[in-house]
């Protein structure tokens, strides 16, 4: 006997339901990329990247540079601006941040990894509480040794701890 059309519908509609699942759990192992060039250096961590007539807010992910009014916050700023300001840049996305600040890995034209680059000057922490990237943890260490940047002084505050004593 042959089934009636109403039988077969739900089958129907669960096979495009699986498919459609399954579809969306490969999209969402594929890494999302933004592109652009930097237009605006905000601090250490931070920037904005114009792709065509749209600006992107950029957040480094798994650094943490000094907070405005913080020491060296400056000096970090500067650092970011001479790395990354007019240049083309591709940023892998992590996420996005409470602030609606996209968050992910910043690499130059030239395949420089932009967020190890300013942990390598001595002008951010790793953000252990997002990142146990060896590699950070590794260039952290070796710029507190070598006092590279922020490291000359002894004394510098996490911009995690200066942000709690703001509040």
């Amino acid at each position: 006997m042959l089934p009636f059309v109403s039988d077969l519908l739900p089958c129907a509609i669960m096979r495009v339901y699986i498919l459609t699942v399954l579809a969306l759990c490969f999209l969402s192992c594929v890494p999302v990329e933004q592109r652009g060039k930097v237009v605006k250096v905000v601090d250490g961590d931070t920037f904005d990247i114009l792709d065509v007539n749209t600006t992107t807010r950029i957040r480094l992910f798994g650094i943490d540079a000094p907070e405005r009014g913080q020491a060296h916050n400056k000096r970090a700023k500067a650092f970011m601006d001479s790395l990354v300001a007019g240049k083309q840049i591709r940023v892998v996305v992590r996420n996005k941040d409470r602030y609606g600040r996209t968050v992910g890995d910043a690499y130059l034209s030239d395949g420089t990894y932009v967020n190890a680059e300013i942990v390598r000057a001595g002008y951010a922490w790793q953000f252990r509480q997002y990142s146990t990237d060896p590699e950070i943890e590794h260039l952290e260490r070796a710029a507190r040794s070598h006092r590279r940047g922020l490291w000359e002084d002894p004394q510098a505050i996490p911009p995690w701890e200066f942000r709690k004593g703001k509040r």
